[in-house]
Protein backbone atom coordinates (compact mmCIF):
# COMPACT_ATOMS: atom_id res chain seq x y z
CA UNK A 1 0.00 0.00 0.00
CA UNK A 2 2.71 2.50 1.05
CA UNK A 3 4.94 1.40 -1.85
CA UNK A 4 2.10 1.94 -4.30
CA UNK A 5 1.50 5.44 -2.89
CA UNK A 6 5.17 6.35 -3.20
CA UNK A 7 5.26 4.98 -6.73
CA UNK A 8 2.20 6.99 -7.78
CA UNK A 9 3.59 10.14 -6.15
CA UNK A 10 6.94 9.72 -7.86
CA UNK A 11 5.27 9.04 -11.22
CA UNK A 12 3.14 12.18 -10.84
CA UNK A 13 6.18 14.26 -9.88
CA UNK A 14 8.11 13.04 -12.94
CA UNK A 15 5.20 13.82 -15.27
CA UNK A 16 4.74 17.26 -13.70
CA UNK A 17 8.45 18.04 -14.07
CA UNK A 18 8.46 16.97 -17.73
CA UNK A 19 5.31 19.04 -18.39
CA UNK A 20 6.77 22.10 -16.65
CA UNK A 21 9.97 21.79 -18.68
CA UNK A 22 8.05 21.49 -21.94
CA UNK A 23 5.92 24.51 -21.02
CA UNK A 24 9.06 26.51 -20.23
CA UNK A 25 10.63 25.64 -23.58
CA UNK A 26 7.37 26.53 -25.34
CA UNK A 27 7.27 29.93 -23.60
CA UNK A 28 10.88 30.66 -24.57
CA UNK A 29 10.23 29.73 -28.20
CA UNK A 30 7.07 31.86 -28.32
CA UNK A 31 8.80 34.90 -26.77
CA UNK A 32 11.80 34.54 -29.06
CA UNK A 33 9.51 34.25 -32.06
CA UNK A 34 7.98 37.64 -31.27
CA UNK A 35 11.28 39.39 -32.08
CA UNK A 36 12.86 37.12 -34.67
CA UNK A 37 12.23 37.99 -38.34
CA UNK A 38 10.19 37.62 -40.38
CA UNK A 39 7.81 39.64 -38.22
CA UNK A 40 4.09 39.39 -38.89
CA UNK A 41 2.46 42.59 -37.59
CA UNK A 42 -0.78 42.03 -39.50
CA UNK A 43 -1.34 38.71 -37.72
CA UNK A 44 -0.67 40.37 -34.37
CA UNK A 45 -3.20 43.12 -35.15
CA UNK A 46 -5.78 40.47 -36.03
CA UNK A 47 -5.12 38.77 -32.70
CA UNK A 48 -5.48 42.07 -30.86
CA UNK A 49 -8.86 42.54 -32.54
CA UNK A 50 -9.94 39.01 -31.66
CA UNK A 51 -8.67 39.08 -28.08
CA UNK A 52 -9.47 42.70 -27.25
CA UNK A 53 -12.24 44.19 -29.35
CA UNK A 54 -14.39 41.06 -29.26
CA UNK A 55 -13.98 40.84 -25.47
CA UNK A 56 -14.91 44.48 -24.93
CA UNK A 57 -18.65 43.99 -24.33
CA UNK A 58 -18.04 41.36 -21.64
CA UNK A 59 -15.42 43.54 -19.96
CA UNK A 60 -17.67 46.62 -20.02
CA UNK A 61 -20.62 44.81 -18.45
CA UNK A 62 -18.49 43.07 -15.83
CA UNK A 63 -16.63 46.26 -14.89
CA UNK A 64 -19.78 48.39 -14.70
CA UNK A 65 -21.59 46.05 -12.34
CA UNK A 66 -18.44 45.42 -10.29
CA UNK A 67 -18.13 49.18 -9.77
CA UNK A 68 -21.80 49.43 -8.81
CA UNK A 69 -21.47 46.63 -6.26
CA UNK A 70 -18.32 48.15 -4.80
CA UNK A 71 -19.99 51.54 -4.53
CA UNK A 72 -23.05 50.07 -2.81
CA UNK A 73 -21.25 47.78 -0.39
CA UNK A 74 -18.42 50.22 0.24
CA UNK A 75 -20.82 53.02 1.13
CA UNK A 76 -22.76 51.01 3.72
CA UNK A 77 -19.56 49.56 5.17
CA UNK A 78 -17.97 53.00 5.57
CA UNK A 79 -21.27 54.40 6.88
CA UNK A 80 -20.84 52.32 10.04
CA UNK A 81 -17.65 54.22 10.81
CA UNK A 82 -18.77 57.62 9.54
CA UNK A 83 -16.19 57.55 6.75
CA UNK A 84 -18.34 57.83 3.63
CA UNK A 85 -15.91 60.41 2.25
CA UNK A 86 -13.34 57.65 1.72
CA UNK A 87 -15.59 55.78 -0.69
CA UNK A 88 -13.97 57.19 -3.82
CA UNK A 89 -10.43 56.48 -2.63
CA UNK A 90 -11.21 52.90 -1.67
CA UNK A 91 -13.03 52.08 -4.89
CA UNK A 92 -10.43 53.63 -7.20
CA UNK A 93 -7.56 51.89 -5.40
CA UNK A 94 -9.30 48.52 -5.52
CA UNK A 95 -10.24 48.82 -9.18
CA UNK A 96 -6.83 49.97 -10.38
CA UNK A 97 -4.67 47.57 -8.38
CA UNK A 98 -6.88 44.53 -7.83
CA UNK A 99 -10.32 44.07 -9.34
CA UNK A 100 -9.60 45.67 -12.70
CA UNK A 101 -6.65 43.43 -13.67
CA UNK A 102 -7.97 40.26 -12.02
CA UNK A 103 -11.55 40.37 -13.28
CA UNK A 104 -10.39 41.38 -16.74
CA UNK A 105 -7.92 38.49 -16.87
CA UNK A 106 -10.53 35.98 -15.74
CA UNK A 107 -13.09 37.23 -18.27
CA UNK A 108 -10.55 37.21 -21.11
CA UNK A 109 -9.54 33.69 -20.11
CA UNK A 110 -13.12 32.49 -20.28
CA UNK A 111 -13.97 34.19 -23.55
CA UNK A 112 -10.78 34.50 -25.61
CA UNK A 113 -8.43 32.03 -23.93
CA UNK A 114 -10.80 29.10 -24.32
CA UNK A 115 -11.39 30.00 -27.96
CA UNK A 116 -7.65 30.25 -28.55
CA UNK A 117 -7.07 26.80 -27.06
CA UNK A 118 -9.90 25.23 -29.06
CA UNK A 119 -8.68 26.81 -32.31
CA UNK A 120 -5.12 25.54 -31.86
CA UNK A 121 -6.42 22.17 -30.68
CA UNK A 122 -8.45 21.75 -33.86
CA UNK A 123 -5.38 22.69 -35.88
CA UNK A 124 -3.49 19.98 -34.00
CA UNK A 125 -6.01 17.18 -34.55
CA UNK A 126 -6.45 18.11 -38.22
CA UNK A 127 -2.65 17.94 -38.59
CA UNK A 128 -2.27 21.57 -39.68
CA UNK A 129 0.45 22.08 -37.06
CA UNK A 130 2.22 18.94 -38.29
CA UNK A 131 2.07 20.33 -41.83
CA UNK A 132 3.72 23.59 -40.71
CA UNK A 133 6.42 21.59 -38.96
CA UNK A 134 6.97 19.49 -42.08
CA UNK A 135 7.40 22.68 -44.13
CA UNK A 136 9.91 23.99 -41.53
CA UNK A 137 7.75 27.05 -40.78
CA UNK A 138 8.31 26.97 -36.99
CA UNK A 139 4.73 26.39 -35.82
CA UNK A 140 5.36 27.95 -32.38
CA UNK A 141 6.52 31.21 -33.97
CA UNK A 142 3.85 31.05 -36.66
CA UNK A 143 0.90 30.31 -34.33
CA UNK A 144 1.79 31.02 -30.69
CA UNK A 145 3.95 34.15 -30.92
CA UNK A 146 1.24 36.41 -32.48
CA UNK A 147 -1.29 35.23 -29.90
CA UNK A 148 1.11 35.87 -27.04
CA UNK A 149 2.05 39.34 -28.28
CA UNK A 150 -1.63 40.14 -28.89
CA UNK A 151 -2.46 39.15 -25.33
CA UNK A 152 0.38 41.27 -23.92
CA UNK A 153 -0.95 44.33 -25.76
CA UNK A 154 -4.61 43.65 -25.07
CA UNK A 155 -4.65 42.84 -21.37
CA UNK A 156 -3.30 46.20 -20.04
CA UNK A 157 -5.67 48.14 -22.30
CA UNK A 158 -8.69 46.10 -21.20
CA UNK A 159 -7.66 46.44 -17.55
CA UNK A 160 -7.49 50.23 -17.90
CA UNK A 161 -10.90 50.31 -19.58
CA UNK A 162 -12.28 48.06 -16.86
CA UNK A 163 -11.04 50.39 -14.11
CA UNK A 164 -12.52 53.50 -15.78
CA UNK A 165 -15.89 51.85 -16.43
CA UNK A 166 -15.94 50.56 -12.85
CA UNK A 167 -15.45 54.10 -11.55
CA UNK A 168 -18.33 55.29 -13.72
CA UNK A 169 -20.53 52.49 -12.37
CA UNK A 170 -19.62 53.47 -8.82
CA UNK A 171 -20.46 57.10 -9.62
CA UNK A 172 -23.91 56.17 -10.92
CA UNK A 173 -24.78 54.31 -7.74
CA UNK A 174 -23.06 56.57 -5.21
CA UNK A 175 -24.33 59.88 -6.62
CA UNK A 176 -27.76 59.00 -8.02
CA UNK A 177 -28.84 56.40 -5.48
CA UNK A 178 -26.92 57.07 -2.28
CA UNK A 179 -26.64 60.85 -2.49
CA UNK A 180 -22.85 61.18 -2.32
CA UNK A 181 -21.57 64.55 -3.55
CA UNK A 182 -19.99 64.15 -7.02
CA UNK A 183 -17.07 66.45 -6.18
CA UNK A 184 -16.19 64.50 -3.04
CA UNK A 185 -16.43 61.18 -4.87
CA UNK A 186 -14.23 62.17 -7.81
CA UNK A 187 -11.71 63.87 -5.56
CA UNK A 188 -11.45 60.53 -3.75
CA UNK A 189 -11.05 58.72 -7.08
CA UNK A 190 -8.08 60.92 -7.94
CA UNK A 191 -6.45 60.95 -4.51
CA UNK A 192 -6.92 57.23 -3.98
CA UNK A 193 -4.43 56.28 -6.70
CA UNK A 194 -0.75 57.21 -6.82
CA UNK A 195 1.74 56.40 -9.62
CA UNK A 196 2.95 53.33 -7.74
CA UNK A 197 -0.59 51.91 -7.85
CA UNK A 198 -0.74 52.43 -11.61
CA UNK A 199 2.57 50.58 -11.98
CA UNK A 200 1.22 47.74 -9.83
CA UNK A 201 -1.89 47.45 -12.00
CA UNK A 202 0.22 47.50 -15.17
CA UNK A 203 2.60 44.81 -13.89
CA UNK A 204 -0.34 42.60 -12.94
CA UNK A 205 -2.07 42.99 -16.28
CA UNK A 206 1.14 42.19 -18.19
CA UNK A 207 1.81 39.14 -16.01
CA UNK A 208 -1.77 37.93 -16.43
CA UNK A 209 -1.66 38.51 -20.18
CA UNK A 210 1.57 36.54 -20.48
CA UNK A 211 0.14 33.72 -18.38
CA UNK A 212 -3.15 33.43 -20.27
CA UNK A 213 -1.50 33.62 -23.68
CA UNK A 214 1.17 31.10 -22.69
CA UNK A 215 -1.05 28.49 -21.02
CA UNK A 216 -3.91 28.64 -23.52
CA UNK A 217 -1.57 28.47 -26.52
CA UNK A 218 0.39 25.60 -25.00
CA UNK A 219 -2.67 23.53 -24.11
CA UNK A 220 -4.13 23.97 -27.57
CA UNK A 221 -0.79 23.32 -29.27
CA UNK A 222 -0.42 19.95 -27.52
CA UNK A 223 -4.08 18.96 -27.36
CA UNK A 224 -4.94 15.27 -27.45
CA UNK A 225 -6.45 13.57 -30.44
CA UNK A 226 -10.13 13.85 -31.22
CA UNK A 227 -12.90 16.11 -29.98
CA UNK A 228 -12.44 14.79 -26.45
CA UNK A 229 -8.79 15.85 -26.46
CA UNK A 230 -9.67 19.38 -27.59
CA UNK A 231 -12.38 19.67 -24.94
CA UNK A 232 -10.04 18.44 -22.22
CA UNK A 233 -7.31 20.83 -23.33
CA UNK A 234 -9.73 23.78 -23.30
CA UNK A 235 -10.95 22.94 -19.80
CA UNK A 236 -7.40 22.50 -18.50
CA UNK A 237 -6.32 25.79 -20.08
CA UNK A 238 -9.14 27.80 -18.47
CA UNK A 239 -8.72 26.18 -15.06
CA UNK A 240 -4.92 26.45 -15.01
CA UNK A 241 -4.95 30.04 -16.25
CA UNK A 242 -7.53 31.09 -13.65
CA UNK A 243 -5.62 29.45 -10.80
CA UNK A 244 -2.30 30.92 -11.94
CA UNK A 245 -3.87 34.39 -12.18
CA UNK A 246 -4.89 34.24 -8.52
CA UNK A 247 -1.51 32.84 -7.46
CA UNK A 248 0.35 35.53 -9.40
CA UNK A 249 -1.93 38.17 -7.91
CA UNK A 250 -0.82 37.20 -4.43
CA UNK A 251 2.86 36.92 -5.38
CA UNK A 252 2.94 40.35 -7.09
CA UNK A 253 1.10 41.94 -4.16
CA UNK A 254 3.52 40.43 -1.66
CA UNK A 255 6.50 41.76 -3.65
CA UNK A 256 5.30 45.22 -4.63
CA UNK A 257 3.09 46.33 -1.75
Amino acid sequence: MSYSLVQKTGSWAIRATIEAGRMGIFLWQALAGMFRPPLRPRTTVLQIHFLGVKSLIVILMTAAFSGMVMGLQGFYTLLRFGSQGLLGSGVSYSLVTELGPVITALMVTGRAGSSMTAELGIMRITEQIDALDAMNLEPVKFLASPRLSGMLVTMPLLSAISAVVGLIGCHLIAVNLLGVAPGVLWEGFVRGVVPRDLVLGLVKSLAFGLTVGWVCSYKGFYAGRGAEGVGRATTEAVVMSSVLILILDYIINSIML
